[in-house]
């Protein structure tokens, strides 16, 4: 039997949540939502989690969507998004709305949907060699993972534009500068310092943390409404011209050559 795509561990009160496949650089395939929606409902069902650390195995934090397992159109791309961007959204709501605090730890690369897990956290923490990459729309994709209702208000509406337009690379200290992550550490020392502070945070007030998140999640507006129209978005958009270029290109290690979009 393969290993599970997310693995949960309980260390005391921490609930140490990584993702699981690092041989495809944490890539979140239908399988992987599924255990990640799985991992969020047992963190918040348990009372005994007070605080929880979400990482990657090996390398990378995550790459985002797995676009090698994405099926052909003909056998209803549009459908297979929808029910992978189903279960990944419903995880990030359990996530946001859970009373323990989350805090992330950013291995290596967070691109695409590996973004949104990062910026749902309650906290994020990332290593020095970290990098940050949107990369949608250079596949001809449209964002998910929440990226469209957390990025403006991380990092301010133009910078989220930037990043999601024409898909800058921020490096840690960037990252930094720009909110996405409240601390950068060394490499080495990167798991080891999330578990330390979520283990300060596990010994908080769990009901005032929890009550804390929601009310900050409800001053924002509507996470789960603007989620919902990502998933339509991007499944809608998986069919067209640009993101069957954009895949194909990106699968054949090419440069894209969108329609209309010149040599």
């Amino acid at each position: 039997m393969s290993a599970a795509s997310v693995q949960v561990e309980t260390h005391g009160a921490v609930a140490l949540v990584t993702l699981n496949r690092p041989e495809q650089a944490n890539t979140l395939n239908l399988r992987m939502a599924m255990d990640l929606l799985a991992a969020a409902m047992a963190c918040a069902r348990n009372g005994a989690v007070r605080a929880v650390v979400l990482t990657g195995a090996g390398r990378h934090f995550s790459f985002g969507g797995d676009l090698r397992a994405m099926p052909p159109r003909e056998l209803s791309l549009d459908g297979h998004i929808r029910e992978l961007t189903t279960y990944l959204h419903a995880a990030i709501s359990h996530f946001v709305r859970m009373d323990a605090p989350v805090v992330a730890a950013v291995n290596g690369t967070a691109a695409g949907a590996g973004v949104g897990l990062a910026a749902m956290a309650d906290l994020a923490l990332c290593g020095r060699s970290s990098k940050f990459n949107l990369a949608y729309t250079s596949v001809g994709l449209t964002p998910d993972a929440g990226t469209t209702f957390l990025l403006p208000r991380a990092v301010g509406h133009k910078r989220a534009m930037e990043l999601l337009l024409l898909n800058r690379v921020l490096g840690a200290a960037e990252a930094l500068e720009w909110g996405l992550v409240n601390e950068v550490v060394d490499d080495a020392g990167l798991l080891g310092r999330a578990l330390e502070l979520a283990e300060r945070l596990a010994h908080g007030p769990a009901s005032a943390f929890g009550v804390t998140k929601r009310l900050i999640a409800h001053s924002l507006g509507g996470l789960e409404s603007q989620m919902v129209l990502e998933s339509e978005a991007i499944a809608a958009q998986a069919g067209s011209a640009d993101a069957t270029e954009g895949i194909a290109a990106f699968l054949e290690k090419r440069a894209p050559r969108f329609p209309g979009g010149g040599a």
